[in-house]
């Protein structure tokens, strides 16, 4: 893969993706963007996104509506995350008994090179508590 230049377009996707509380969209990163006076069109944001996420400097998931979602990458490597669908906030989360399941159903199935993609969903204890 080769190195991206650091265009002024990047930093100002990496700056907001960084501010951005938890996954968004690459419109909702558009719009702020743009908010904050900004003159970066949506395709460069969705580019841009696309080369941090190949990278690994930021995470990318299917929202449970099939929307894609970015976020600041905090750790390196393979990883899940928790979300919550009420504020957003997301906990990065290692979880071995699910790398060593795919492993294990793959090479029973005669599969080798798994790869997968485990995000949770729910209610973190704050959104849980102001919704009863």
């Amino acid at each position: 893969m080769q190195p991206r230049r650091n265009t002024w377009q990047r930093e100002a996707v990496r700056a907001s993706l960084a501010e951005a509380r938890g996954f968004v969209s690459a419109q909702q990163l558009h719009q702020a963007l743009r908010d904050g006076g900004s003159t970066i069109g949506l395709a460069t944001v969705y580019r841009t996104l696309a080369g941090l996420t190949e990278t690994g400097e930021a995470d990318t998931l299917q929202s449970p509506e099939g929307e894609s979602l970015y976020r600041s990458c905090a750790t390196q490597g393979h990883h899940h995350h928790l979300i919550c669908r009420g504020c957003g906030d997301t906990r990065e989360l290692s979880a071995t008994v699910v790398e060593e399941w795919s492993q294990r159903v793959g090479a029973e199935h005669g599969f080798t090179e798994i790869e997968h993609v485990v995000d949770l969903f729910g209610l973190c204890e704050r959104c849980r508590a102001q919704s009863e």
